[in-house]
């Protein structure tokens, strides 16, 4: 096998983790699977992640990354706040839930794994951080191009949005739905509006 970098091969073998990790869950994932499913010697592997723990890390800063890329492109910041707020939800919705049930499966997995090992805990606080501050980013410049102000404070608003997002999430995952799934995620976007009621500067 020809030498790859470690820069090169590390995001091969992230790519790899999440794709068993996703069929077969975080208890049943071992190097030896993932080095499997990379077509890559168990070794090779271990050069680059000499442990579980590690290359689950490394799988959890990569899907903090990727999800905060999404919410951060689906946010359509030039038409007003309450413009912002229905359709970055919609559209982060649509690419990131609708038909990525597994995704948010192993998303909820990999929280819990961090809150519960030793070394990972801050894993999950700046994965919601992160989260967080896409949202208010995009409220902010949503706010700002229409000259608007919220009645309340963005950063608040941010992890009000995240927080029933994810619970609304949550549900769809244990049981789908996506007309009663849609449905709510309005409801909840026409809620969030009213509680930011912006209006002009």
């Amino acid at each position: 096998m020809p030498y790859v970098e470690s820069a090169v091969r590390g995001p091969q073998i992230v790519a790899a983790a999440r794709a068993v990790l996703i069929r077969d869950g975080v208890a049943k994932t071992s190097l030896r699977a993932v080095a499997a499913e990379a077509g890559i010697p168990l070794g090779t592997l271990q050069h680059v992640f000499p442990s579980k723990q590690q290359l689950l890390q490394a799988v959890i800063e990569r899907v903090v990354d990727d999800i905060s890329d999404v919410l951060r492109r689906t946010a359509e910041t030039d038409a007003g706040l309450a413009h912002a707020i229905r359709n970055g939800m919609r559209n982060f919705w649509s690419a990131l839930v609708t038909d990525e049930r597994e995704l948010q499966v192993l998303q909820y997995e990999l929280v819990t794994h961090a809150l519960r090992t030793p070394g990972l805990e801050d894993l999950a606080r700046i994965q919601y951080a992160r989260y967080t501050e896409a949202v208010r980013q995009w409220c902010a410049e949503a706010a700002d191009l229409a000259h608007e102000t919220s009645a309340v404070p963005l950063d608040r608003l941010a992890r009000v949005i995240l927080g029933a997002v994810d619970g609304l999430i949550l549900q769809h995952v244990a049981h789908p739905d996506p007309a009663r799934s849609a449905a709510d995620l309005d409801t909840v976007a026409d809620m969030v509006v009213a509680l930011a009621a912006p209006v002009p500067q």
